[in-house]
């Protein structure tokens, strides 16, 4: 009998889905691009870099996609910033082209927990 292990459901913010629309519009591949972490992310493989001073009770990743429409590498892709949740939840929180900013600040972090839960963070 195939191992099967439970997938890891995954929520998405409204900052999320209205980044990942308006990356689209430029950048074709984005949702293909992005499909391959999504799927690591559902077999549990939590990718990426932890970051830090947000609070321990939470478990954000920040993951470095790469952008197929541009050929500069990672450093020029995108950056998926996601929330474990539990080991069978993910809540992927923002998503933006490096191109357009550097590093997203941890109050920044804060502020989308904050509008997607209704609380503050």
């Amino acid at each position: 009998m195939p191992n099967e292990q439970p997938l890891v459901l995954i929520d998405l913010t409204p900052e999320y889905k209205q980044n990942l629309r308006d990356l689209s519009k430029r950048f074709r591949n984005i949702r293909s691009d992005v499909q391959a972490i999504i799927e690591q992310l559902q077999q549990g493989n939590f990718v990426g870099d932890r970051i830090a001073g947000i609070g321990e009770e939470y478990i954000i990743y920040k993951r470095r996609v790469r952008n197929s429409s541009i050929q500069k590498g990672k450093s020029a892709g995108y950056r998926l910033i996601y929330q474990v949740e539990s080991p069978t939840s993910i809540l992927l929180l923002t998503i933006y082209s490096k191109s357009d900013r550097e590093d997203i600040g941890v109050n920044e972090i804060r502020d989308i927990l904050a509008d997607f839960s209704g609380e503050s963070v």
